[in-house]
């Protein structure tokens, strides 16, 4: 039985990605975007499985309304990919108020919504797969990455929480990690207004995300077959970071964190009571 996908930030990238591979698989698609003329392509060439929704993650009525229609003509959500999002560049003290509460309404708070408006019916059907698109920067950071990474961290939690809850319904939750891919987020990034004091230490990350788009090493395509190898899988995997970058960053941050807890345990350990 074909699946009925639904995948933000579809026009590019991973998500368009994701929907080619799910149409390879048989499956229909219903894939969204700011601006749904950019999947015109794939709607003309398969008609009779991807269809182009506009939808702006950061309006909770929008995605109310994209998840009521998606049932009503579908019957089902079985697979939610939240991969809508973009990147900022800016030291803490220099990410304003604004551009941090935008990042997280697109990183946290659309694809929390998501969840919640698509939990029902797969509760209902004991039975679905929830893909949250998080980035090796969800388990370590960079200077100049705070609001970004700040974001993911939080989509990570949350979404390891939901992990425990939602398992025993019969429900998977994927947190993909991929390191540097093929796709628009380095060129599309924010970035904040300069403070000269955090030159040495942001400007050189700054220099990279300039120099680097277009020349990453991650195939988006190869990176969605991955996923949804895991997703396939008996025991799909709760984290799935992608890329040799991004398995590298992760176990070594992993790793450096195991050894500095080592370093401070007595001290950590020595913090009871008087008995």
């Amino acid at each position: 039985m074909s699946k009925v996908w639904l995948v933000t930030g579809a026009n590019s990238g991973f998500g368009r990605a994701f929907v080619e591979a799910a149409v390879t698989e048989g499956d229909v698609v219903v894939a969204t975007a700011r601006r749904p003329e950019a999947l015109a392509d794939l709607v003309a060439a398969h008609p009779d499985q991807v269809e182009a929704l506009a939808l702006d993650v950061t309006d909770p009525a929008g995605i109310d309304s994209v998840v009521a229609d998606v049932v009503k003509r579908h019957g089902r959500v079985d697979v939610l990919v939240n991969n809508a999002g973009r990147t900022h560049v800016g030291a803490a003290e220099e990410t304003t108020d604004s551009e941090l509460r935008s990042l997280f309404d697109l990183h946290f708070f659309g694809p929390a919504a998501l969840v919640r408006a698509v939990l029902p019916h797969m509760r209902e059907r004991r039975s679905g797969a929830i893909v949250q698109m998080s980035s090796m920067g969800g388990q370590m950071t960079y200077p100049g990455f705070s609001a970004y990474c700040g974001t993911k961290f939080a989509l990570e939690g949350f979404s390891d929480a939901l992990a425990a809850e939602v398992g025993p319904l019969g429900i998977k939750v994927l947190i993909v990690e991929p390191g540097a891919f093929r796709t628009n987020l380095m060129g599309a990034a924010g970035v904040s207004e300069e403070i000269a004091d955090y030159a040495a230490t942001v400007g050189p990350t700054r220099q990279a995300v300039a120099a680097g788009d277009g020349a990453q090493p991650g195939d988006p395509a190869r990176g969605v077959a991955a996923v949804l190898t895991a997703l396939a899988a008996e025991h799909t995997p709760l984290r799935l970071p992608l890329g040799d970058d991004g398995v590298d960053a992760v176990t070594g941050q992993l790793d450096a964190q195991r050894a500095e807890i080592a370093v401070w345990e007595k001290v950590a350990r020595d913090t009871a009571f008087d008995v």
